[in-house]
């Protein structure tokens, strides 16, 4: 079984590579910003005298192994997940809560009978937890930026948990929008061909498709950064 010092620059980021879970953009970067410094490495010691094979592998002998630098990748694409999920989800809060009464201005129903009360608490409800997200997002965003600068295990730990908050209010918030939108159908069967309705569900539902995404890379890369701790 060979040693660290006999592991080419290539293999070194293969193993590396394996060890980090996160956004495939933002481990890219990372595994090129890593690529550059070893490449550095090595022709600062091919200029010093050393042969190419030996260069290579001293360079990497330095580098580290994965086991010892996979912690703070991870830790670095953990923050950049609950910053990209933080700030989908401010975006998707903001226009919902802003947008959200729009899409029933001038249709014909809403001249008729009040809703039941439960149908109103459950708006109200929805609209609550979207300023929820929106508050857990704006948190989100500020730690996933101080974490990235300041790798501490209290402000990882309070990532973590504003992220575990944000994701389960995306739940929530997925769940009542769907009820409000089930019920309202329900109340009045004109919704399903009011345009404002039918576009409203296509960008929400191409949204959550957003927001699902980068709540998977948050999870995957949280859960990374904390088996490598």
């Amino acid at each position: 079984m060979r040693g660290h010092e006999d592991i080419r620059v290539d293999e070194r980021l293969r193993e590396l590579a394996g060890q980090l879970h996160g956004p495939a953009r933002l481990k890219a970067d990372l595994l090129t910003e890593a690529r550059h410094a070893l490449e550095d490495a090595v022709e600062a010691y091919r200029e010093g005298g050393l042969p190419a094979a030996e260069a290579e592998r001293r360079a990497v002998a330095e580098f580290g192994t994965p086991a010892q630098l996979a912690p703070g990748y991870q830790a670095e694409l953990a923050a950049g997940a609950l910053r990209g999920l933080a700030l989908r989800a401010l975006a998707v809060a903001v226009v919902l809560m802003a947008g959200g009464d729009l899409t029933w201005r001038g249709a014909s129903w809403t001249e008729g009978p009040r809703p039941p009360a439960a149908y109103l608490l459950l708006s109200s409800a929805v609209n609550g937890v979207w300023a929820v997200v929106a508050a857990l997002a704006v948190a989100g965003l500020l730690l996933g930026l101080l974490a990235a600068r300041h790798a501490t295990t209290r402000l990882s730990r309070l990532a973590r948990a504003v992220g575990f908050g944000l994701t389960g209010g995306l739940v929530v918030g997925a769940a009542t929008g769907v009820a409000l939108f089930g019920w309202s159908v329900h109340l009045w069967d004109a919704a399903l061909t009011w345009p404002p309705m039918i576009i409203g569900a296509v960008v929400v539902g191409a949204a959550w498709f957003a927001l699902a995404r980068a709540a998977r890379y948050w999870l995957l890369s949280s859960r990374g950064a904390h088996v490598a701790a």
